[in-house]
């Protein structure tokens, strides 16, 4: 039987399979859900499965539909095939007034790909990132790309973002800044973290050392670039007994198989697998620097005060080297080496690297995007000129 109150209300779909989208996401999920007036439905499709699982349960997200599509050494064309054959299915069953989607991942193109073949609208959260460089971050430059160019409705983390729209010919009335909602998500897990908390989940780390935090995952990281890093940091290492090492591995083989030979016997290394979210955010505030090649992590450090070292070519996210919280040091071994060493030896300069004010959100970018949605679908045209309050980033 149809639920009469269900069919008059706007039905929206989100719809993510990673962990990193499902951080993100976690916000504007929660805000939805507490609006009466939709009819929230929650689509993952497993493109990550465990990883995704504990985002899940850290926020309390419930899933509607779970395509559950995660393979061993899945290739892109299967998650993409997966994805458009299983969301078209659903799409053909019922028709929802409007889908987000997340970012730059395969399951956000393939989502939004077979959308607009059944020509339902969809909105894309964190629109507008650009390396400029199809081959760095590969797929992701591509993913969000074409995503912009199939979505209806464009939510920009930053000015930039917009502005790389507007150069692509989007039409400027259809996008919107309102800060990155990976803000929003990692203020909520600092609010509710406590100082014992803190103090059970590393107590192998010696508070008296520096504590670097790193990251690599990024397929144009794998082989001889992510070999540079990991040598340059281990050197560094070796010469300093007052700096130790925690590195959280990807699950894939390609990352384990160069970083566990170079620092598995290393005593002031701490190898793990991937943590959940909130044991990371713990993680990043009890470290001095954090030396990555990931997106999430450039906008979460401001607002924890970490300098970041960003092992990678070219950056989607200028805002934070132009902020001076970030450093692209890329991966040549000599660079990442003397990088690393001028900010654990020199005071000033990490303090010319933490940041007062986070370039990429402020904490109510998921506010925004739930108002620009009401607004979208007709529920507060009267009021939206005096309520909307955008993100200058």
């Amino acid at each position: 039987m149809v639920d009469a109150d269900k069919m008059n209300k706007p039905l929206i779909y989100f719809t993510f399979g990673t962990r990193p989208e499902a951080i993100k996401m976690a916000p504007v999920v929660k805000t939805f859900l507490n609006d009466a007036q939709f009819h929230t439905k929650i689509v993952i499709t497993a493109q990550h499965r465990e990883m995704l699982d504990q985002v899940m349960d850290i926020f309390d997200i419930p899933s509607h539909f779970d395509f559950n599509i995660m393979a061993p050494r899945q290739t892109l064309n299967f998650i993409t095939t997966e994805v458009m054959n299983k969301f078209s299915a659903l799409l053909a069953q019922e028709k929802p007034s409007l889908v987000l989607v997340h970012g730059d991942t395969t399951t956000a193109f393939a989502s939004t790909l077979a959308s607009f073949y059944y020509q339902v609208p969809v909105a894309h959260v964190e629109a507008g990132l650009r390396s400029h460089d199809l081959e760095n971050p590969f797929p992701e430059e591509m993913n969000r790309k074409l995503a912009d160019a199939l979505c209806s409705h464009h939510f920009c983390p930053t000015t930039i973002a917009r502005e790389n729209l507007i150069k692509e010919g989007i039409n400027p009335s259809n996008s919107f800044i309102t800060g990155n909602t990976i803000v929003d998500a990692l203020l909520m897990i600092v609010e509710q973290i406590t100082s014992e908390e803190e103090k059970k989940v590393f107590p192998q780390w010696d508070p008296g050392k520096k504590t670097i935090l790193m990251t690599m995952h990024r397929r144009e990281s794998w082989g001889e670039q992510m070999k540079n890093v990991a040598h340059a940091v281990s050197d560094v290492l070796q010469n300093r007994q007052d700096v130790q090492l925690l590195f959280p591995m990807h699950r894939n083989p390609a990352v384990r198989e160069i970083i566990e030979p170079i620092f598995s016997d290393h005593p002031q290394v701490f190898l793990t697998d991937p943590m959940d979210y909130r044991q990371f955010v713990i993680a990043m505030k009890l470290s001095y620097l954090i030396i990555s090649d990931s997106g999430g992590i450039q906008e979460e450090a401001p607002s924890l005060n970490k300098p970041v070292l960003l092992t990678r070519k070219v950056t989607e996210r200028p805002e934070g080297l132009n902020s001076g919280v970030v450093k692209l040091v890329g991966t040549e071994y000599h660079k990442v080496h003397e990088e690393l060493l001028k900010l654990i030896d020199h005071e000033e300069n990490y303090r010319q690297m933490v940041c007062k004010r986070n370039p990429f959100g402020d904490g109510k970018a998921s506010k925004r995007i739930h108002q620009y949605v009401r607004h979208i679908l007709g529920l507060d045209q009267g009021i939206w000129e005096k309520e909307r309050e955008a993100f200058n980033g």
